[in-house]
């Protein structure tokens, strides 16, 4: 880790000159020059209080922040049967979010898994096809076409059935995933 440039970094960030830095720090212009050039290395004590003048805690300073994907592709997914259909996994690892998305592909005449009840909420947009959401062992019937959508508490039990005669698609979200 080059400690300096990092220095300079979050100096430049917080619009502090190497002189303003110094003054609050009861350090030497030059000094700081020199960390930041990593011709000197300071104490744990000055590091230390450089980075509270910063406002930069030493556990953050010294944690390496990793890019994070945010865009996947078919490579990234992976299917899964989910009743008479599939469902295909949009992003790897979604558990670990607070909302897992998959697409949920069912046949003509097609039904989905039953989704137990669980503490969260469901949506889903039908992109191709039209379905029934069979809530409560029938009790309440739901249905929704190509362009619509659906928003669900996650209390109720219920199963997506594939009215259309011809396959279904829907993009159905989770949260929090339980998928």
């Amino acid at each position: 880790m080059d400690i300096g440039a990092k220095i300079k970094a979050i100096r430049l960030q917080r619009g502090l000159t190497q002189e303003e830095l110094a003054s609050r720090c009861e350090l030497t212009k030059g000094y700081i020059s020199q960390l930041e050039n990593d011709i000197a290395s300071p104490s744990i004590a000055t590091l230390i209080d450089i980075l509270n003048i910063l406002g930069v805690s030493l556990q953050d300073f010294f944690t390496e922040v990793k890019e994070e994907k945010i865009v996947f592709g078919k490579n990234d997914f992976f299917e899964s049967e989910n009743g008479d259909g599939t469902s295909v996994w949009l992003i790897p690892n979604s558990q670990k979010n607070e909302m897992e998305p998959i697409m949920l592909c069912l046949p003509e005449g097609g039904c989905s898994d039953v989704r137990m009840p669980f503490e969260g909420e469901e949506f889903g947009f039908v992109l191709e096809g039209r379905i029934e959401i069979v809530c409560d062992g029938g009790k309440f019937v739901y249905k929704a076409k190509k362009g619509e959508a659906f928003y669900i508490d996650g209390k109720y039990e219920h199963v997506i059935k594939n009215t259309a005669s011809s396959n279904s698609r829907i993009i159905w979200v989770t949260t929090p995933s339980n998928f």
